[in-house]
């Protein structure tokens, strides 16, 4: 395993295991944050969302890079999402329009609908259930049009995937949720690959808060690895996508370097059993 291993999608699609998310990364930092992951460190998937209101800045970025011939668009994995406003048939299909103008995309490799309930809807409504399949719908249109190379979902749980399978023509590839030790959601992860869904992670580091756990400090140390990369080597050796966030330079490098060890299984197993109830983020189950 490396940086640039990939696993391999249900559409026959290969996606990177690593990458570099970028919630909450300022416009103004984009292109030295991209630089110093793409072309010093070998990071090949970057994922976004129309959201984060920072697609055009990193379709700036990497118009530069191609144009500098310093890697190929087609070297590199990208993904985006619809935001909660962008859901419906017609929404979606002008939003992923929208989102490859920005980004400078003549196609995306992975998008996603970024939450299961619609803006202006209450998590109980029965509407969210309509509009997801509206915009599923949307989403398959997409991929026949090879606007996209791949599609699924974020923040979906075991009973919004239920009902998406038995609704779809296209199988959703991924389902990006919150997942690291100490929200172990293994239920769900067994459905998806059950499902021959792609179970990737986001806040595999639970934003700094359970950093200093002493099971976490301890399994380190006894490694000699940062309390990072035991967290996202936990995911990776589980065949998850991790996708940390980072603006400092020294960190980029750090939550990079995991392909040097491996976590014993007796270790494995303590973090597994960390538990399953610490959400940092949102929380779908409420979505109806």
């Amino acid at each position: 395993m490396n940086i640039k291993s990939k696993i391999k999608l249900n559409n026959g699609i290969e996606m990177p295991l690593f990458g570099i998310g970028t919630y909450q990364i300022k416009s103004i930092d984009m292109e030295r944050v991209l630089r110093e992951a793409i072309i010093e460190n070998q990071y090949i998937l970057i994922d976004t969302a129309s959201s984060y209101k920072q697609e055009e800045a990193i379709g700036d970025c990497l118009k530069k890079i191609f144009e500098q011939g310093k890697i190929k668009r087609e070297d590199l994995f990208i993904t985006t999402k619809s935001s909660t406003s962008e859901h419906g048939y017609d929404k979606a299909i002008e939003a992923c329009n929208n989102s490859l103008k920005r980004l400078q995309l003549d196609y995306i490799d992975l998008y996603l609908i970024h939450w299961p309930g619609q803006a202006g809807n209450q998590p109980s409504s029965p509407k969210n259930s309509e509009v997801r399949a509206e915009t599923w719908k949307a989403f398959e249109q997409l991929y026949k049009d090879k606007k996209v190379r791949s599609i699924g979902v974020s923040n979906y749980t075991i009973n919004h995937l239920t009902e998406l399978l038995s609704q779809s023509i296209i199988k959703p590839t991924v389902n990006q949720v919150e997942f690291h030790p100490f929200l172990y959601q293994k239920d769900l992860f067994e459905f998806c690959k059950k499902n021959d869904i792609v179970l990737e992670a986001y806040s595999s580091l639970t934003r700094g808060e359970k950093l200093n756990d002493d099971l976490i400090v301890e399994y380190a140390k006894s490694l000699g690895k940062t309390r990072a990369q035991l967290m996202l080597r936990w995911a990776l050796q589980k065949g998850i996508v991790v996708i940390p966030k980072s603006t400092n330079s020294e960190r980029i490098k750090e939550n990079c370097s995991l392909y040097d060890f491996e976590i014993p299984n007796e270790i494995m197993e303590k973090l597994d059993s960390m538990g399953n109830e610490k959400r940092i983020c949102w929380d779908p189950t409420v979505v109806l």
